[in-house]
């Protein structure tokens, strides 16, 4: 019988956070995402008895899964915890800490395919109007909506945004994204006016209540750099005032973005490579959202649908 008192090593988990930090340049918000999701892989195997990674088989994942079902967790949860211990497991056994991968045995979990959330021209104009811009917050929050709209950046893109990045004179931002890929994105002429009167008027009044010096574009009240949840809560209260019905979040905009540029005659690798995607199959996503509209236009305004 085993001594209760025994846990699993965590030392493998503290290498595999440092290898994602630091030889695979994954985000912070990436990294804590893995840990709690293996941390608490980690927490199941210990109230299992399980105390050597070489203990663990197929029918140990294959309970672990089960478990989270009945607990009720998403369909998102599981396929994220899953791909997030394919991983760990992977990085166990190219360490020598393994000799066997349990996950290749373990079938990948299917959801019921849902399409992203986008909101209308009318509504996207709407939520850009309602910043009053005649203080220097509404000149901010405008400034950053037409930003975000304009570009499709992730929020985490958007609030790590430096001057060093933006480029007003080609109308051209610099991002760095997942994995520390570069890319170089256009804005347009109303993106670059907000970004420009933004730059010029309230952020030199922002930065003069900041303690110390930041090259970050986007500030708060305070002065120091807008954080992810600040830019949420401001959207969801623009969106209010704005009298919109839809739910609207920062990724809301980046799909409206995608899109509508489909909509509009883009290219689907143009599209993939303005949102940062590695492989096109994640932003063929948007197809099938331009399809549906089509369908529920013609439905609509077609004498004989």
């Amino acid at each position: 019988m085993r001594a209760m008192s025994m846990s699993m090593d965590r030392q493998p988990l503290e290498d595999y956070l440092i290898y994602l930090k630091v030889e695979k340049g994954l985000a912070p918000n990436t990294v804590e995402s893995y840990q709690r999701d293996i941390k608490h892989y980690v927490d199941y195997l210990n109230k299992q008895g399980i105390v050597s990674w070489e203990e663990i088989d197929r029918y140990v994942l294959l309970s672990f899964f089960s478990e989270e079902r009945q607990s009720d967790k998403s369909d998102n949860t599981i396929i994220r915890q899953f791909s997030s211990l394919r991983k760990f497991h992977q990085f166990l056994k190219q360490e020598g800490l393994t000799s066997e991968d349990p996950m290749l045995y373990v079938k990948t979990p299917k959801k019921a395919e849902t399409l992203p959330k986008i909101i209308s021209m009318n509504d996207i104009d709407r939520l850009l109007e309602t910043p009053d811009t005649t203080k220097p917050l509404g000149i901010r929050d405008r400034a950053m909506l037409e930003v975000l709209y304009a570009s499709g950046l992730r929020i985490t893109e958007l609030i790590e945004l430096t001057t060093e990045d933006i480029h007003l004179s080609m109308k051209l931002i610099k991002i760095v994204g997942k994995g520390n890929k570069e890319r170089l994105i256009p804005i347009g002429e109303m993106g670059c006016k907000w970004l420009e009167y933004y730059m010029e008027s309230a952020r030199p009044f922002l930065l003069n209540k900041a303690r110390k010096e930041t090259s970050v574009i986007f500030l708060n009240s305070r002065g120091a750099p807008l954080s992810r949840q600040g830019v949420w809560k401001k959207i969801r209260q623009l969106k209010q005032e704005a009298g919109i019905r839809a739910s609207i979040t920062p990724h809301t905009l980046r799909h409206s973005f995608a899109t509508h540029l489909l909509e509009n005659g883009a290219d689907l690798r143009v599209v993939q490579e303005l949102l940062g995607h590695s492989d096109v199959s994640t932003t063929q996503i948007y197809t099938h959202i331009t399809k549906h509209r089509l369908k529920d236009i013609y439905g609509k305004y077609h004498p004989r649908a």
